[in-house]
């Protein structure tokens, strides 16, 4: 057996902790050890393996908290999958990208590996294709990327777009104007944006054209010089419309799609643009595509769960349909 006293002040030792010690009942059920709490520290006593292991998470985890982070349950849960997966990857490392700040001083950066690669391809290419499930923050970074380009003037605007397909309701049924009919599709996108920049500052730049958000039939016929352009619900484009879109990048310009292959709203014989996109542009310079997982999942816990519950579901399925 070994033992390890972990030497840490009262106020990140309760950040580490979590509520009602949550977060050290939760590695010490995962490891197998025993977390005491002393006058001199924190002890772990354990397998010398297994004291190894939850030491290093509770040193990356007290370096998050003594830089002014809130641990929360999704980086403890990060933490041990990478220790158990044995990566050494730092949580430090991933915490230092810093993005931007919302409109309430919250910082916001790559919260996993994956999400890091993305902000990475973003930054390092002109197109960069953002896959994956719910949760994992596909369209969210990419509008704070957007929206630190646009405030650092590298680019002169921003165009945010989706398909304005139907999700099982119809559109004819919905109350008002076109426009009124096509906003609850886009609203995601306003949510980010009133967020990260702001209502006051959306609507102001809005009005002088620097900020659109539009569905993507209004892209047709156009060329987009020097804009940030994000397509967000992509799995719901039709091969058409994606060589459409993909045609209309000018110089100057950066692009980001998103979408998650498992939750298209097309027909069922209706082929997604998304994926006809993988399988054409795969090996072209200045494209990169990166592949979010359960693992990049950054909502509540459970969200997480059902995500990797309906992965296993679907490669179980496709095992079977194979056979």
């Amino acid at each position: 057996m070994a033992e390890y006293i972990f030497d840490i002040e009262t106020e990140h030792a309760k950040n580490i902790s979590g509520t009602f010690d949550a977060f050290l009942k939760k590695l010490e059920r995962t490891f197998n050890v025993s977390i005491l709490e002393r006058t001199e520290g924190i002890k772990i006593v354990g397998s010398d393996s297994d004291v190894d292991n939850v030491k290093n998470i509770m040193t990356e985890l007290y370096e998050l908290s003594k830089r002014g982070n809130t641990i929360t349950e999704q980086n403890v849960d990060y933490a041990i999958a990478m220790a158990l997966e044995h990566k050494n990857n730092s949580l430090l490392e991933i915490d230092g990208d810093l993005i931007c700040h919302t409109t309430q001083g919250k910082p916001v950066k790559p919260k996993t590996l994956g999400q890091k690669q993305y902000v990475d391809a973003i930054r390092n290419n002109m197109i960069t294709f953002g896959i994956g499930p719910a949760g994992t923050g596909k369209t969210y970074l990419a509008m704070a990327m957007a929206i630190t380009a646009f405030k650092n003037e590298e680019v002169s605007r921003i165009i945010l777009t989706r398909p304005a397909i139907e999700a099982g309701e119809k559109l004819g049924f919905l109350p008002g104007d076109l426009q009124s009919k096509i906003d609850p599709y886009l609203r995601p996108l306003y949510d980010a944006l009133y967020q990260i920049m702001g209502a006051d500052s959306f609507i102001k730049n809005s009005e002088k054209g620097l900020i659109e958000v539009a569905p993507l039939a209004y892209m047709r016929g156009r060329t987009l010089d020097n804009a940030y352009i994000i397509l967000d619900e992509a799995q719901n484009t039709t091969p058409s419309q994606m060589k459409m879109f993909l045609t209309r990048i000018g110089f100057g310009s950066k692009v980001v799609i998103t979408g998650d292959r498992t939750q298209k709203d097309l027909p069922k014989d209706q082929v997604s643009g998304l994926e006809t996109a993988m399988k054409i542009l795969g090996k072209i310079d200045g494209i990169e595509f990166c592949t979010l997982t359960s693992q990049d999942v950054v909502r509540h816990p459970l969200v997480q769960k059902i995500v990797k519950a309906y992965e296993d579901y679907e490669q179980r399925l496709y095992k079977k349909n194979k056979k």
